[in-house]
């Protein structure tokens, strides 16, 4: 087998480029991107209610004729960072009961699971820069879209019930009697210019699906103005902007701040018939951006002649007086009518937004529909270099498919968000009739200095179209693989002044910002930094240091607010996981008392240990840092203490003494549980097998002994408490004095027996192993509920595998038993970590009782693989999310079977999805497991593992439903210690030292044969993103045109090249030692 050779395979795409520019602020290629809300209806922002119902306070049905006060939303809605200028897309099949123009859903009273979007609609493709995005909307037409069905449907049912989905309906996109896909796949492309970022070319290409019926099709690209002239506030436009007809087919923006901009609407050349079919022609229509408060609240009269809602009025209703004849507004669009789009026929819409304008066109502008469309192919292209340049390592088309659909969700996840506390509280001045003063929606009173104006990365646009604090740290894990600089500054953005509270707290989310949500915050920042330095070559210190400053300011928060006693064992509260606990651990407890939370003590040892993890890595160019450290590591020590006993004070001394060893550790069950607390001796353990035990596995962390060398005085501290704090480390909290694999030392909760006892649980397919990943609570309490009676009142967990059978925390999640990537994520981590610790020789059983034994390493990647196998088919074609009676519809039909479902969390069972239908934001950490599957070349487990079916681990594949190459799992300690330092995104340097003596630093293998093991490509350093590539004609600087393209058309050679070797490694059946070796480099 030839070597692959990648030396030529130098440089950066098309795409790094534009980002580098906007870096470097030349152009700002981010200014425009999918920035609308997919629903701005029905949110914290926009209800300004007596009793604080969202819900209710602005419904759905007032959506298309009520102007929203703090942002836009619509289908794949696009608009400038501020959200002055909008453009979105709207349509009507003929049957509707009002123009779609914005995702319908079920508000939280309506669902018997809560709030609920119910369309179908994917996101296909983005680029970091937005230069080019794709996404799917799937429209019936032969039926009227229903919505009262699906309101009433869903009211029908309780919480033991599944809920109604709208595919499940006959004859909206499936008739059971034909077989007939009677609906539109309508697909929204936005491509920016060559050179210029303001230039937005847009193609909407709508399918009919239907073998037998032709459909009628109204499609409404729209431009419009959020409403930024009607409040009288600070910070907002006061000038009125206008749109205007300047052509047959252009409409002209003038806007104070982005001057003259023009929309033009070429004719569509309609569906096939003959060559002789004319064109369809749009039809300019406009009106203002302003509520019809005649239509909403019976007044008097409207504060414009015509209102949001003209075009659903004219196009709808009949309503030629709904527009204004005079051809100018706030809000315009272009009207296409295609009376019949026959069936597998397809029509093409094509305009352009931009700031160009080509004089000698003195009627209207012709679109070239050639040189348009190449435009997109260009985009498309290098989309796709972009992404291989992200992993290109031989990771199979399906599993590609994944990685690259998780990204594009992330990146249409974006939303401008704007809320200003003061101004919301108080009510603008122009708007009657005032707030209520006594409001029971004075939510958040705490939080008057908050003033959000920025795009953020959201879970899900339209069923949490708000941040959620520890959402944003996962999210930014697979952000900082594409767009590092976007993930840091969402990560700094909530630790600035005008967002974290002046007492140090993170707001958590809009319902409640004094909400508790895990401490994860710094171990993102420290997983950003340390992804942006192994995959792009840079080192922003700058970054690491301004945001764990501030941290500083959210630990003593914690401190303060959450260890009441001072005792280092944390209340918590909420902590992000809804109905865990037995009670709402966001209320005082109804047995009196305060709960003592294992996983809130877990989470901030996993704290402290990422805050030292910052401060020695800062400190290797400030030794100041040092005192911070050790600082970190003795709160560390003494939670860690504290998680196993509690102390009580001495009558005859006044000294603390040990007692109650076992305090939130159970040693007959061998598990951490919660402790009522009603002060001294009373307290009570309640023996819940759930996360909450898990989440003390997080807080681990190993140390170097070449650390300890470099920096003196952490040293002599942690040396000082190793001596005189003796009775600590003779209990084996952390493995402080015994050395591991590579004379490293461990800090750890628990210690090794407490970890093959916790692992003998979490391991075990009848407690918390699914087939899918680790479940939230053991499968044990399906038959042995916890209960407990207090005052009258019984409270009971039960294993629930799916949707939660109550309406607490709004009844939309649950946490009893499902599966939830981030909890999984930070568990495959941790396993990792002990594995650099212990080695490869501890090894424990996996599955529990199975007779197969496993190291950590590997356990960690069977983990990863299980949930990777939620969204792939199985040897029958049908995918894990999908599970149901509508499976093999939505996994195998030819217009679905590619489309993959990113939900909030799955059914610990069956791996079905559940809750919000595009979590994009933390679901989207499959893209970084697939990418370290590739990276490792081990192939995925043909089915999820039983007792029962356990292939052996050198064993290939024996189906075509293959994922990866059939090469025998890595034997070697260090490729093992390798590819878990990988994962961890170690530097090459710390890589180097974790090979567990099979090589020394004065080894002929060098850091440079490891260069580039991320990219799989020998990557020029892009610090600060300046100079350039002169060997290879790459100039970072302003490139011309055909510049661009030549560079274009080269980076496309490249990587062919690279697909086509890597696919000759990964075509043979069985690799060498060397061949292995050099794969792994590559």
């Amino acid at each position: 087998m030839s070597r692959v050779d990648t030396s030529d395979l130098v440089g950066v795409t098309v795409e790094e480029q534009r980002l580098a520019d906007n870096r470097q602020q030349r152009k700002y290629w981010l200014k425009w991107g999918p920035y609308l809300s997919e629903r701005s209806w029905a949110t914290v922002r926009e209800d300004y209610s007596f009793d604080g119902d969202a819900w209710r306070h602005f419904p759905f049905e007032q959506a298309n004729a009520r102007v929203f006060r703090w942002g836009e939303d619509g289908i794949f809605g696009v608009s400038d960072n501020r959200q002055l200028v909008c453009l979105n897309v709207g349509m009507w099949n003929g049957r509707d009961e009002l123009l779609k123009e914005r995702m319908f859903g079920l508000t939280g009273p309506q669902g018997n699971h809560g709030e609920d979007c119910k369309e179908l609609y994917y996101y296909l493709d983005n680029l970091p820069s937005h230069a080019y995005m794709k996404a799917l909307y799937k429209y019936p037409f032969k039926r009227a879209f229903p919505y009262q069905e699906l309101v009433a449907g869903n009211e029908a049912r309780g919480y033991a019930e599944r809920e109604l989905e709208v595919y499940e309906l006959d004859g909206l996109y499936r008739e059971a009697a034909t077989g007939d896909t009677p609906y539109y796949d309508v697909v929204f492309e936005m491509a920016k210019g060559d050179e210029n970022p303001d230039d937005l070319n847009f193609r909407i290409t709508v399918h009919n699906r239907s073998k037998t019926e032709t459909g009628e099709l109204y499609l409404m690209p729209q431009v419009f103005f959020r409403n930024t002239w009607a409040w009288n506030t600070k910070g907002e436009e006061s000038a009125k902007p206008r749109l205007h007809k300047s052509h047959r087919n252009v409409v002209t923006i003038d806007h104070a701040k982005y001057g003259t901009r023009r929309a033009i609407f070429a004719p569509s050349p309609g569906w096939f018939d003959s060559k002789d079919s004319e064109d369809i022609e749009p039809e300019l229509l406009f009106t203002e951006n302003e509520s019809n408060l005649k239509k909403l609240f019976n007044e008097p009269s409207n504060p414009a002649p015509y209102t949001k809602d003209a075009f659903d009025e004219y196009v709808v209703h009949g309503n030629t007086g709904a527009v204004n004849p005079a051809h100018e507004g706030t809000k315009a669009a272009a009207l296409y009518h295609f009376p019949k789009i026959p069936p597998n026929d397809y029509v093409t819409v094509r305009y352009k937004f931009t700031d160009e304008w080509l004089p000698r066109y003195n009627e209207e502008l012709v679109i070239d529909e050639e040189a348009f469309d190449a435009v997109f192919d260009r985009r498309e292209q290098e989309a796709e270099n972009f992404y291989w340049r992200i992993s290109p390592v031989p990771i199979p088309p399906e599993l590609r498919k994944i990685q690259r659909q998780a990204f594009a969700g992330l990146l249409w996840s974006k939303q401008f968000y704007h809320f200003v506390h003061e101004q919301w509280y108080e009510g603008d001045p122009l708007v009657k009739p005032r707030p209520p003063q006594d409001r029971a929606n004075g939510r958040n009173k705490q939080w008057k200095h908050m003033y959000a104006d920025d795009i953020l990365s959201l879970p899900d646009k339209w069923e949490y179209p708000f941040f959620a604090s520890w959402d944003t740290a996962f999210h930014c894990t697979p952000l900082a693989m594409i767009d590092p600089d976007f993930a840091k500054r969402q990560l700094d953005l909530l630790t600035r002044e005008w967002y974290m509270h002046p007492n140090g707290q993170i707001p958590a989310y809009e319902w409640n910002f004094s909400d508790v949500n895990p401490p994860v915050h710094a171990w993102a920042v420290y997983r950003v930094f340390k992804i942006e330095r192994n995959i792009y070559h840079r080192e922003d210190r700058l970054f690491l240091e301004r945001v764990f400053q501030k941290l500083l300011l959210n630990f003593t928060w914690w401190v303060n607010r959450k260890d009441s006693d001072g005792n280092n064992v944390f209340e918590g509260g909420f902590l992000g996981l809804d109905n865990i606990g037995v009670f709402n651990r966001s209320e005082p407890l109804p047995t009196g008392g305060k709960l003592e939370q294992a996983d809130s003590t877990g989470w901030m040892a996993f704290f402290c240990l990422q805050m030292l993890n910052i401060a020695l890595e800062l400190a290797k160019e400030n030794p100041v840092y040092e005192d911070i450290a050790s600082k970190f590591f003795e709160h560390f020590i003494l939670i860690s203490d504290a998680m196993s006993f509690s102390y009580g004070k001495s009558y005859n001394e006044g000294e603390p003494e040990k007692s109650q060893e076992g305090y939130l550790w159970n040693d007959e069950d061998k598990f951490y549980y919660d402790v009522i607390s009603w002060g001294g001796p009373f307290k009570q353990q309640l023996p819940i097998r759930s996360l909450v035990g898990l989440i003390p596995l997080y807080a681990s962390m190993t140390l170097e002994p070449g650390v300890l060398d470099r920096f003196k005085s952490f040293k002599k501290r942690v040396d000082w408490f190793i001596e005189h704090r003796r009775d600590i480390f003779d209990r084996n909290i952390a493995s402080m004095e015994k050395r591991g694999v590579g004379e490293r030392l461990l800090l750890s909760l628990v210690n090794k027996e407490r970890l093959q006892a916790i692992l003998r649980r979490m391991l075990d397919e009848t407690e918390f192993l699914s087939d899918y990943g680790i479940r939230s609570l053991s499968k044990y309490h399906e038959e042995h509920p916890f209960e407990m009676e207090v005052g009258g009142m019984k409270y009971v967990v039960k294993y629930l595998p799916g949707e939660s059978d109550s309406g607490m925390f709004g009844g939309n999640s649950n946490w009893r038993g499902p599966i939830w990537f981030p909890t999984n994520f930070l568990l495959v981590e941790s396993l990792q970590k002990f594995f650099l610790y212990y080695g490869s020789d501890f090894k424990v059983e996996c599955p529990t009782g199975s007779g197969e034994y496993l190291n950590l390493a590997q356990v960690a990647e069977e983990i990863s693989h299980r949930l990777i196998h939620l969204f792939v088919p199985d040897a029958n074609g049908l995918r894990a999310a999908y599970y149901g009676d509508h499976a093999e519809f939505l996994s195998k039909d030819e217009h679905f079977k590619d489309l993959i479902p990113f939900f909030e969390y799955f059914d610990g069972d069956t791996g079905r999805g559940l809750g919000a239908s595009h979590q994009c934001g933390w679901t989207s950490l499959v893209a970084k497991w697939i990418h370290d599957a590739g990276a490792s070349c081990i192939r995925l487990p043909r089915t999820p593992r039983s007792h029962t079916s356990i292939p052996n681990l050198g064993d290939a594949t024996p189906t075509e439903h293959s994922l990866l190459p059939k090469l025998s799992r890595r034997k070697s300690g260090r490729s093992l210690i390798n590819l878990t330092g990988t994962h961890l995104e170690l530097t090459e340097e710390e890589k180097i030292l974790h090979t567990m003596g099979t090589m020394n630093s004065n080894s002929a293998t060098t850091e440079d044969s490891y260069k580039g093991e991320q990219t799989g490509l020998s990557s020029p350093k892009l610090a600060g993103a300046t100079g350039s590539n002169s060997e290879h004609g790459i100039d970072s600087a302003h490139m011309s045109l055909e510049g661009i393209r030549m560079h274009a058309q080269r980076e496309n050679s490249l990587i062919a090249q690279l697909k086509e070797r890597l696919k000759n490694l990964t075509t043979a059946s069985e690799l060498s030692a060397d061949e292995e070796e050099e794969l792994e480099t590559h």
